[in-house]
C-alpha cells in the first residue's frame, strides 16, 4: 500500500533513531502528528512555544551528535522556531525542522497565514525546500538529512497543507549511507608546526569542544610540552576534573587570572578544535599554530603562523609523531615552570572562590565590609548557590544555563568533572535557553540528573513551558538565580559608565507560580538555608523550581580588569546614588 507524503517522513525519522519530535500541532502539521500517534518509539512532545520546541530539538543534538527534530505549522508557528533554530546552528548542532505551509494552490496569494518559508530560513538553514509534489519524496528528504548532519547545521522541509495526505506512486525505502569522515591535514604543515613547537619554551593549549572527542591525545600532548591548557566554556565538560593535571580554566570575561597570564606569557599558543571569538583576550606578537576542522575558522580570530586542518585527534597523533623528546638546542626534557606557575595561580584562585562561596562568608571581618558595600540587604550570594550546587549534583548530571550572570556562576563554580555534561546558548548567546534545553537533555534520560541554572529574565520569558516539564513528569532541576535583574545587562553598563536603567524586574514568586503549576516550588531567602534546599530540591521527585533570592549587585571580576572598566564601575555607582538621592523616596 502507498504511503502518504507524512509517513515517509515519519517512518525515514524512526528508522533515523529519532526519539521525540518537538512542536505545537496545528493544520498543515496534522498529518504527521498522526503518522507519529500511530509509530511506535517515536514520541511527539506538545511544548508551548515553537522556540522551546527548537531549543530542545538542538539541545537533544548537541549531546548525541545526532539529528534533533522540530515543528512548527503554518506562518507564525514556523516564525516562532526560528530562534531556537538560530542557536542549533551557531551550535554547529544538526537539527531537522519541519514547517508548515498553505496549500499549494495557494502559494504565493498572499492567503492567511502565508509566509515564505525559503526566504525566512535562509540565514539559518544550510538546506531549505518546499515540498511541491509527493513524488519527491523519499529523495528530498534525503537531502535534507544529509545536509544536516553532514554539514553540522540547520535544515528546513516545507510541507504544504494539502500534500501531507497525498500518497507516492513510487515508494521506496529512504536511504541516508552516513558515516563521519575523518580528515588529516598535510604532512608538511604537521611537520613546520613540530618545529615551532620544539623551539618554544613556553607553550599554552587553548582547548575547545572540537577537542572533546580527542581527550586522551590532547593531555598525551599537554604532558609532552609542559603546556597549561586554558578551557573554553564549551570545553569545561571533557577537560576539567582532576584527572586532567594540566588545565587552568577560562578566559575571557567570565575567566580566571591564571588562564590569563597562561595565554599571556606564552610564547607559543597552540589552538585545538576552537573559534573562541573574543580578540581582545588573545595576546599579541604570539607564534600560533591552530587546529580545526573547518578550514575557513583557521586565522579568524587571531592571526596564524600554522593552520592544521583536520579532525582533532588524529592531528595531535601526528604532532606527537613529529615532536622530538626535548625541544630543540636542549639535552634535557622540557621546562615545567611555565605549567607549574600557571597550575599554582590556578590552585590559589580557586582557594579564594571556594571563600567567596562560603555560605559564611559575610560574618567575617573582610565579608562584612564587603556586604556593607554590595550586599546590605544580606540577600543570597550566587557564588554559594552555584557551590552548594556542585556539592550535590551527581557525577554524571547533565547542566544548561541561561545567557548571562547564570552562566558565570556556573563557568566558576560547577565542575563539570566525570561525565557530566554542559550546553548553553554559548555561540547565539540568546537568553531564555537553559529550562528548554533541560526539556530535550531530559527526554534523553529520564533517570540522568539534568539541571538548568536559569535566569529569572530567561526563565520568565518561556515560561509558559515549564508546563510542558509538568505534563510529562520531567524530574529536571530547575535553580533560578533571583536577583530580580538583567544582570549580564546592569553589570555592561555599569563598567560603561552608566547607571543601571531598564533592568529591574518586577517578579513573582516563582516557586508559588511552580506549585500553581503542579510543580514543586521551594523559595530560598535566607543564606544559611541554601544547602538544605539545594539537597531537598535534589531530592524531591518529578521536576523542582528552586527560586534562591540572590544579591543583584554581585560583581563579576573579569580575569584581566582594566582601568577603564574600573572607573566605569565607579562612576556608574556614584550616578546611581546621585540619582536615587534626587528621585522621591530615595535614600
Amino acid at each position: 500500500m502507498p504511503r502518504t507524503v507524512a509517513q515517509v517522513i515519519v517512518d525515514a525519522l524512526s528508522e533515523l533513531g529519532v526519539r521525540q519530535v518537538f512542536g505545537v500541532v496545528g493544520d498543515a502539521l496534522n498529518p504527521l502528528t498522526d503518522a507519529i500517534r500511530t509509530t511506535d518509539g517515536l514520541e511527539w512532545v506538545g511544548c508551548r512555544h515553537e522556540e522551546a520546541a527548537a531549543f530542545a530539538a538542538s539541545a537533544q543534538s548537541q549531546l548525541t551528535q545526532t539529528l534533533g527534530v522540530c515543528m512548527g505549522t503554518v506562518g507564525p508557528g514556523s516564525v516562532h522556531l526560528l530562534n531556537g533554530l538560530y542557536d542549533a546552528a551557531k551550535s554547529h548542532a544538526p537539527v531537522l525542522a519541519i514547517a508548515g505551509q498553505v496549500p499549494l494552490a495557494e502559494l504565493g496569494s498572499d492567503y492567511f497565514q502565508e509566509v515564505d518559508n525559503d526566504a525566512l530560513f535562509s540565514d539559518v538553514a544550510v538546506f531549505r525546500a518546499t515540498i511541491t509534489s509527493a513524488d519527491q519524496l523519499p529523495q528530498m528528504l534525503e537531502t535534507a538529512v544529509r545536509h544536516a548532519l553532514g554539514r553540522k547545521g540547520v535544515a528546513v522541509l516545507t510541507v504544504p497543507g494539502d500534500l501531507g495526505e497525498r500518497e507516492l506512486t513510487a515508494d521506496r525505502p529512504a536511504r541516508f549511507s552516513l558515516n563521519a569522515p575523518v580528515s588529516r591535514p598535510d604532512e608538511s604543515a604537521v611537520q613546520r608546526a613540530a618545529e615551532l613547537l620544539d623551539r618554544s619554551e613556553r607553550v599554552t593549549l587553548l582547548v575547545g569542544a572540537g577537542a572533546r572527542a580527542a581527550r586522551q591525545d590532547v593531555l598525551t600532548l599537554a604532558d609532552r610540552l609542559a603546556a597549561p591548557m586554558v578551557l573554553t566554556l564549551k570545553a569545561k565538560a571533557g577537560f576539567e576534573g582532576d584527572s586532567n593535571p594540566f588545565q587552568v580554566g577560562q578566559t575571557g570575561l567570565i575567566g580566571n587570572p591564571a588562564a590569563a597570564a597562561a595565554l599571556q606569557e606564552a610564547d607559543t599558543l597552540l589552538l585545538l578544535g576552537t573559534d573562541f571569538p573574543y580578540r581582545d583576550w588573545y595576546p599579541e606578537g604570539r607564534t600560533v599554530i591552530q587546529v580545526d576542522t573547518e578550514a575557513t575558522h583557521i586565522g579568524r580570530r587571531v592571526p596564524v603562523d600554522v593552520g592544521l586542518v583536520g579532525d582533532t585527534g588524529a592531528t595531535v597523533r601526528d604532532l606527537l609523531d613529529h615532536l622530538t623528546a626535548a625541544p630543540t638546542g636542549s639535552d634535557s626534557a622540557r621546562d615545567r615552570s611555565h605549567l607549574e606557575k600557571a597550575r599554582e595561580r590556578f590552585d590559589q584562585w580557586r582557594t579564594g572562590q571556594a571563600r567567596l562561596a562560603d555560605p559564611s562568608h559575610d560574618k567575617g571581618v573582610v565579608g562584612r565590609i564587603r556586604s556593607a558595600l554590595d550586599n546590605r540587604a544580606h540577600d543570597i550570594r550566587p557564588e554559594a548557590l552555584a557551590a552548594a550546587v556542585d556539592r550535590v549534583a551527581a557525577d554524571d548530571a547533565v547542566f544548561t544555563s541561561d545567557t548571562g550572570m547564570a552562566t558565570v556562576w556556573l563557568s566558576r563554580f560547577v565542575e563539570m568533572r566525570d561525565e557530566r555534561r554542559l550546553i548553553g546558548s554559548y555561540n547565539l548567546g540568546s537568553m531564555a535557553n537553559a529550562m528548554p534545553q533541560a526539556l530535550g537533555a531530559q527526554f534523553l534520560d529520564r533517570e540522568r540528573q539534568v539541571v538548568a541554572f536559569c535566569g529569572d529574565g530567561g526563565l520568565s520569558m518561556l515560561l509558559g513551558d515549564l508546563m510542558t516539564l509538568k505534563t510529562y513528569q520531567l524530574p529536571v532541576k530547575l535553580v533560578v538565580f533571583d536577583n530580580r535583574r538583567l544582570g549580564m545587562v546592569k553589570l555592561e553598563q555599569e563598567q560603561a559608565g552608566l547607571p543601571e536603567f531598564g533592568t529591574v524586574l518586577d517578579n513573582p514568586d516563582f516557586a508559588a507560580v511552580a506549585e500553581a503549576m503542579g510543580i514543586t516550588g521551594i523559595r530560598v531567602t535566607d543564606p544559611a538555608d541554601v544547602e538544605s534546599a539545594v539537597r531537598r530540591a535534589f531530592r524531591s521527585p518529578g521536576p523542582v523550581l528552586l527560586d534562591v533570592l540572590t544579591n543583584p549587585d554581585e560583581i563579576a571580576v573579569p580575569a584581566k580588569p582594566t582601568v577603564e572598566q574600573g572607573w566605569g564601575f565607579a562612576l556608574a555607582k556614584v550616578k546611581e546614588i546621585v540619582r536615587s538621592h534626587g528621585e522621591p523616596g530615595g535614600s
